[in-house]
């Protein structure tokens, strides 16, 4: 068993594309390797800013040999069945076996070299290459996301010879642009490959570069009593763009501190890929920031830090003319601005969708607890800032600046942080706006966005959702579910009255209104709520569930209420042991409806010889029946399995004591009625043949 060591060396590769890159090597390698009938120990690939690396520990020196048989037609089959296998085989009639009637090809194949294989699967994974943008050079054919300089690749300590549109391979690379020894040198396998290159500056592994990133840039702020702004994603990004990263602290001009903080660290970001930095225990940012750069510079970066002050100072300029003008315009003309960008040619212009999220957000005010006329003045001005200077500059700032802009202009606190917090929750691990405005606002921009593309029919179809629905859908759920607000999304007119404000929908009647909307709520939204649930652990038999009772109304809360007291109530004995019992009554009645509609009625209590053990089931699923009933009207779900707990003893005892199928017709009919009523009782809590199978 050997080593295959693999670098595809070019220019600098952007580093947005550079972690999908390894993926997709990583990805493309296996396959062909496995394809062609190769395992090994442990498959790594690496990116960085100039190189793809593949390493591969524990390949075989060839493919194994193949023996194969294949089973044809029969040998009374037509003769073009015949001839149709022997081009699929290559082989001649006189090659094949009959067996019983049926021919069958034996086809054997001596393994080939790995090295063999691995040129072939080299050359075709750099041209098949799936870069987001890529490019030719001089007179080659080659597409890459940049130029390809090097191949290089060992099997073994060997080269393996080959080459890719006029590159060879080789046992050569070289290290830092600056900073290595400034020639090409030559590796023996993996080890010595990592080794000589950080003696070149480089560092292979982005997860050592972002370390080398992390703790350079906590060490020069703590030099000078200052403390980082973490940002993972930053430093993902600066992580390829440096193969040496050497974090440096550069100076900022004070007065820039008076911008709000998200302008300068989103213009740092942005425009510089600088990391904010702050002063422990105080508010906002302190006048530095951390620059990497990709050499030891000899003064220790002065000349590096006073050079990127320069240039932040000029973005940072820019930021300040953003916001000092868009204050003298404020929200009347850039909501005037809205009425002429269309939101979507089927719904119409921003302005008209404001419209929309301000009445449904003001029919949803006194749900959430909140003020209806400051909903509604939120939701009118939550999308002004988008004709704003400064979101014009930066889009990630929308709402953002909106509240800003709201607080300098004298609206209300909790106007002003419903169009900041509006957008939220933007996903999964984002934070759940709890101010009741706020919510309200949220919650109708949202729900604006899902019933305007359903009734467009502009839904996510696979992977597909370019108006990001499901991502909506979820902050609907977390907006409502999170709050214990209990909205509900189907079983009122809240959702018909504003499908009718939506362009081309105003005559709409609840006929031809109701399947849109039950594809929007039984469908797409208990599916994203199903989702959810799943994610936090909850089985997802036990999901669909409680989702498969009778429900006249789609309503999130109450629908986590009960997922969660199903999954408390199969946790305890009772629970696992009412459903075995679940599962044998099910079992039975499935046999029986094969034989003929099964009887329904009420269960009888008083015939000849009756057993106790099914009078006692009777009673108590008639008392269970009336205590779930209470309880669902109440909504208290724990009560719900409390009464279906108390069955637990009954139905134990009557399959202990008792024959359903008896040879007695009068009696077989009243234990199967018992068994129907039984199921029935539990079915209206949950669907428990999702779980009993």
């Amino acid at each position: 068993m050997s080593q295959l060591l693999l670098e595809i060396f070019s220019e600098e590769i952007p580093a947005r594309m550079q972690q999908g890159a390894a993926r997709d090597l990583e990805r493309m390698a296996s396959d062909r390797l496995k394809a062609a009938g190769l395992t090994w120990d442990a498959l790594t690939t690496y990116a960085g800013p100039r190189r793809l690396t593949l390493v591969i520990d524990g390949l075989p020196a060839a493919t194994p040999d193949r023996n194969e048989e294949l089973k044809g037609p029969k040998a009374s089959a037509p003769a073009q069945a015949l001839e149709g296998f022997l081009r699929k085989t290559g082989l001649t009639q006189d090659q094949l076996v009959e067996r019983d009637g049926v021919w069958f090809a034996e086809i054997s194949s001596k393994g080939r070299a790995t090295t063999e294989v691995v040129a072939e699967s080299v050359d075709d994974i750099i041209r098949h290459f799936p870069w987001p943008k890529s490019m030719r050079w001089g007179t080659g054919t080659l597409r890459w996301v940049r130029p390809i300089k090097r191949i290089l690749a060992l099997y073994d300590g060997a080269v393996i010879p080959f080459e890719v549109d006029g590159i060879p391979s080789g046992d050569v690379t070289e290290g830092h642009r600056f900073m290595g020894a400034g020639q090409p040198f030559a590796v023996k396998d993996f080890a010595d490959y990592r080794q000589k290159l950080e003696r070149n500056f480089v560092l292979l592994d982005a997860a050592d570069r972002k370390l080398r990133i992390l703790e350079g840039a906590k060490a020069v702020c703590a030099a000078k009593g200052l403390a980082l702004v973490d940002d993972d994603g930053l430093l993902d990004e600066v992580s390829g763009l440096a193969e040496w990263p050497t974090p440096i602290l550069g100076d900022m001009d004070p007065q820039f501190l008076a911008l709000p903080p998200e302008v300068v660290q989103l213009s740092m970001k942005v425009h510089q890929k600088y990391f904010a930095v702050r002063e422990p225990g105080k508010e906002g940012l302190a006048p530095h920031f951390v620059v990497v750069a990709n050499v030891e510079a000899t003064d220790g970066g002065a000349a590096l830090a006073a050079g990127n002050a320069k240039v932040l100072s000029a973005r940072l300029s820019d930021a300040e003319f953003f916001w000092t003008e868009d204050q003298k315009v404020g929200f009347d003309a850039w909501n005037a601005k809205l009425k002429d960008v269309t939101f979507h040619a089927k719904l119409g212009t921003l302005a008209e969708r404001v419209d929309r999220i301000a009445a449904l957000a003001r029919e949803i005010a006194p749900l959430v607890g909140a003020d209806p006329a400051q909903a509604e003045q939120a939701a009118r001005l939550s999308k002004a800032d988008l004709a704003s200077g400064m979101v014009g500059e930066f889009p990630e700032l929308q709402g953002i600046m909106g509240g800003y802009y709201a607080r300098l202009a004298g609206q209300p606190d909790a106007v002003a942080d419903a169009i900041r917090d509006h957008y939220k929750p933007q996903g999964p691990g984002d934070t759940v706006p709890t101010a009741p405005v706020t919510v309200a606002v949220a919650m109708a921009e949202k729900l604006d966005t899902l019933v305007g593309f359903f009734a467009i029919d502009e839904k996510p179809t696979g992977s597909k959702d370019p108006y990001a629905l499901r991502r909506a859908a979820l902050g609907v759920l977390r907006l409502d579910t999170d709050n214990g607000v209990g909205l509900e999304l189907r079983g009122n007119s809240l959702l018909f009255d504003h499908l009718r404000r939506m362009k081309g929908f105003e005559g709409v009647d609840y006929v031809r209104a109701a399947p849109l909307l039950d594809a929007l709520t039984f469908g797409f939204l208990s599916d994203r709520l199903e989702v959810m649930l799943r994610d936090r652990g909850i089985a997802i038999e036990t999901v669909r569930a409680a989702f498969g009772r009778t429900l006249s109304g789609f309503k999130p809360v109450s629908l986590v209420e009960s997922v969660e007291a199903l999954a408390a109530f199969l946790a305890t004995d009772d629970g696992a042991n009412l459903l075995a019992g679940y599962k044998r009554a099910a079992q039975l009645l499935k046999a029986e409806e094969k034989k003929g509609p099964l009887p329904y009625g009420a269960v009888a209590t008083g015939l000849p010889n009756q057993p106790a053990e099914e009078t006692a089931l009777a009673f108590a699923a008639a008392a269970a029946a009336s205590a779930v009933d209470a309880a669902l009207e109440a909504e208290d779900f724990a009560a719900a399995m409390t009464a279906l707990a108390a069955l637990r003893g009954p139905v134990d005892a009557f399959f202990t004591a008792v024959m359903v199928n008896s040879d007695v017709a009068e009696e077989r009919e009243n234990r199967l009625k018992l068994l129907v009523q039984v199921r029935g009782v539990m079915n209206r809590v949950a669907d428990f043949g999702q779980i009993a199978g």
